[in-house]
């Protein structure tokens, strides 16, 4: 195991499982993964693999032996009355008969309903009155003549989903892992492999989980197919429900008025609406006008009756067009129905995830690691609802005045979420503080930019804050607009008139200024060349300085910066370019071999290329002869990875994703 790995099992033992061994034992098997993962947290919490093996065979067999498919329920009672008791796996829930005084089960797969169930097992499972705890259970059979009694007789049950959790020790244990292993503990515990992820993209898969732990918090999320927007609502927790295609009824979702039962937000902590967009798609005008009065007054009416509830609102689905064409040509929200194409009902949304952002799934996105079992960070979770921590911003930041009271309560609950996901025992630094609360007003930005597109009665807002111990002014600004707003297009044309000389260098030297460019993670449209093109004009010796020049797309990066040179060179010129970086033994010998395939390429194209390896080698810079340097914070390596060979992402440096870092430029 990794450390990380030992460390999680060392304080977290029994409540923490292998994530990858829930593919082998699922199969088939039509059955919850917080199920699953119950089951290999007792038999493969371990690193032995032996034990391992045959705890994954152990699973699979009680999956196949016991577990209870609808399909197969009379089967199941049958063998239950010729054996005369049975081990089976279902979802029970209890409910108190007043008129018999005596609590009743009933049985989501097998069908069973009003079977008594002893006192004790509720007094050691209280869970089992809500919602329903799936258990393993043996189930007798013995035949009775007495008139209202049941042959159906429970005779033991355990349930496999977490009944009770110690929040305080949760949160007690918290202090003994550092911010980013937490964060990576988490990412692991949703199927994730953090080392594929930037912190923002980081952030952007965690804030998925705000809705689980703030009350009546309103998410939406739009962006391209395959980056696992919903999966996370219907497999996380059973505390939530996933609504395919975004189409329910006014009495499903709220409240019956022909038998006064309430819908699904009385029961439910989460209601996601997957494949929400599509503006062919019908809605319910009404719907929409109690879902605005829902999410903004936490209640709603159904003729005389007013209800309250605190289920959080998400909104999932896919966007028709690149987010570079919404900016220019329309706006984030073009894709929804046209009744919530509504900004009184956008306006009650809290934040808006930029799935652009978030990469498609692939293979090695996904972790092999430890995390916690997902119905035990599921109750606890659940459990951080009832804290309020909308206020501790507060303690370091003032927002701007100007920015109204429903855009601070998004705000502040946003915070709030990721608060108490990353840090539950509720210590953290201004540091810490400020990147929650610049995520939190980005977030709330985006919908307000929308709206104000959308409807020019909406003024604009200053989204600031003041640091209160210096007094410093803080601006926040979405990415998007940072690419493709307005002043990135100023930004591209004077870029377009100084790439290249034409006719007159000094021209285009005279732009050229000391000063730093900031790299936002998870920003496109950076390449070489409108980066720090321009600056390797009339160099004629350039030395490069990067420890990390080793691995295949390092060595892609590098080629494409000698491309670059080539291209900036003036014709029938020589050009010196010298790297120095570090290696090991593991590939020194590949590293070698590229470098001197490259020698002999580039010199065919003007280039004279020479390099050496110093494991002294710690800072990354271009040097040059034409008087400038340019520190690199990341050296070349400043894109995340792409999708291979046939992502077109692989042959255009602009469309892929940035990590994040700092380029200083610095005048000899």
């Amino acid at each position: 195991m990794k450390e990380l790995d030992k460390k999680l099992n060392e304080y977290f033992g029994g409540k923490v499982v292998r994530k990858d061994l829930t593919k082998l034992v699922k199969g088939n098997a039509i059955v919850p993964t917080y199920v699953l993962e119950y089951l290999l947290g007792q038999y493969c919490a371990t690193d032995d693999e032996e034990t391992i093996v045959q705890g994954v065979e152990t699973v699979k067999s009680i999956i196949s032996k016991h577990f209870v498919h609808r399909d197969e329920a009379q089967m199941i009672k049958s063998t239950v009355r010729e054996k005369g008791s049975h081990r089976i796996i279902d979802k029970i829930a209890v409910k108190l008969n007043d008129k018999k005084d005596q609590y009743e089960a009933s049985f989501a797969n097998l069908g069973l309903n009003r079977i008594p169930i002893a006192d004790i097992v509720i007094r050691e499972h209280p869970k089992l009155l809500s919602s329903g705890v799936w258990c393993i259970l043996t189930l007798a059979y013995v035949s009775t003549d007495e008139k209202d009694s049941t042959p159906w007789i429970i005779e033991s049950i355990k349930p496999i989903q977490v009944s009770n959790i110690d929040l305080e020790d949760y949160k007690s244990v918290r202090e003994f892992f550092a911010k980013d292993e937490w964060i990576d503990i988490l990412m692991q515990s949703i199927g994730l492999n953090p080392d594929e992820f930037t912190m923002r993209s980081k952030l952007l898969q965690l804030a998925r989980l705000i809705p689980f732990v703030e009350n009546n918090y309103n998410l939406i999320e739009l962006g391209p197919k395959g980056t696992g927007k919903s999966h996370i609502y219907s497999e996380m927790s059973p505390h939530g429900i996933l609504i395919s295609g975004g189409e329910v009824s006014k009495a499903k979702l709220f409240v019956n008025n022909s038998n006064g039962e309430i819908g699904l937000v009385g029961y439910w902590d989460i209601v996601a609406y997957d494949e929400f967009a599509g503006k062919t798609k019908k809605s319910d005008r009404g719907l929409v006008d109690i879902m605005k009065n829902y999410m903004a007054n936490k209640s709603f009416s159904r003729g005389t009756e007013v209800y309250g509830a605190s289920a959080s609102m998400v909104f999932v689905g896919n966007t028709d067009h690149p987010v570079a064409y919404m900016i220019k040509h329309s706006n984030l929200f073009e894709a929804l129905p046209r009744d919530y194409y509504d900004t009184a009902f956008l306006d009650r949304i809290h934040a808006y995830l930029p799935g652009w952002e978030v990469q498609k799934l692939r293979n090695e996105m996904f972790t092999e690691d430890y995390g916690f079992i997902v119905d035990y960070l599921a109750e606890v979770l659940k459990e951080l609802r009832k804290q309020d921590r909308t206020h501790e911003y507060t303690n370091y930041f003032d927002l701007s005045d100007s920015i109204t009271t429903r855009d601070k309560t998004s705000i502040a609950k946003t915070f709030a979420g990721l608060a108490k996901v990353i840090y539950p025992h509720g210590k953290m630094t201004e540091e810490d503080a400020k990147e929650l609360l610049d995520f939190a007003i980005e977030s709330r930005k985006r919908v307000k930019q929308q709206l104000q597109k959308m409807d020019e009665t909406f003024e604009e807002v200053d989204f600031s804050y003041t640091v209160k111990n210096t007094g410093k002014q803080v601006f926040i600004e979405t990415l998007e607009m940072i690419e493709y707003g307005p002043e990135k297009e100023k930004q591209t044309e004077s870029e377009t008139n100084t790439s290249k000389p034409k006719g007159d260098e000094e021209t285009v030297r005279l732009v050229l200024s000391e000063g730093q460019k900031i790299i936002r993670d998870n920003q496109s449209g950076i390449s070489y060349d409108n980066l720090f093109g321009a600056y390797l004009l009339g160099a004629t010796d350039i030395k490069v300085i990067d420890p990390y020049v080793r691995l295949p797309y390092q060595l892609r990066n590098f080629m494409e910066l000698a491309k670059l040179i080539a291209e900036k060179k003036e014709p029938g010129i020589e050009v010196k370019l010298h790297l120095v970086t570090a290696n090991n033994e593991e590939y020194i010998a590949n590293a070698k071999d590229a470098f001197e395939q490259m020698e002999y390429s580039l010199e065919s194209i003007g280039i004279l290329f020479s390099y050496e390896f110093d494991e002294n080698a710690h800072d990354r810079s271009i040097v040059m002869d034409n008087g400038w340097k340019i520190v690199l914070g990341r050296g070349l390596d400043i894109w995340q990875k792409t999708g291979g060979w046939y992502d077109i992402n692989e042959y255009m440096q602009e469309k892929r994703l940035c990590k994040g870092c700092e380029v200083t430029f610095v005048k000899k």
